[in-house]
């Protein structure tokens, strides 16, 4: 079982495959946004990346942080991320001081659009 480490906030074991903003939500009980649902079509779920930065990207999460501009090292979509692997990550998008009612819609359990992995 993989350990996601949330800076503080904790560590935590999460389900193989499960998808990072659900674990996030879930099992770290943080207030990471994910305004669309987790379906790659806004930037509201950002996290960096400390430690364990997954090599591979969905094509769909690479499109979204160019035509966005997001180009911070190691900021990436949590909703295009499974949890295969131990990670550090540190949350930089959330519900607190953000004006939103919540924090997002329903994420479905697999990564949404269907993933074409590629490399980033």
């Amino acid at each position: 079982m993989p350990k996601l480490t949330v800076e503080n906030v904790g560590t935590f074991d999460v389900p193989a495959g499960k998808r990072l903003i659900k674990a996030l939500v879930e099992e770290a009980g943080t207030d990471q946004l994910h305004a669309c649902g987790g379906v790659s079509r806004c930037t509201t779920c950002r996290v960096e990346f400390v430690e364990g930065e997954p090599e591979q990207i969905t094509a769909a999460e690479k499109e979204t942080l160019r035509v966005r501009e997001v180009t911070e090292p190691g900021v990436r979509l949590s909703c295009q991320i499974n949890c295969d692997q131990d990670m550090t990550v540190r949350v930089i998008s959330r519900l607190e001081g953000s004006g939103r009612k919540d924090q997002g819609g329903a994420v479905a359990d697999e990564i949404e659009p269907a993933p074409e992995w590629t490399t980033k």
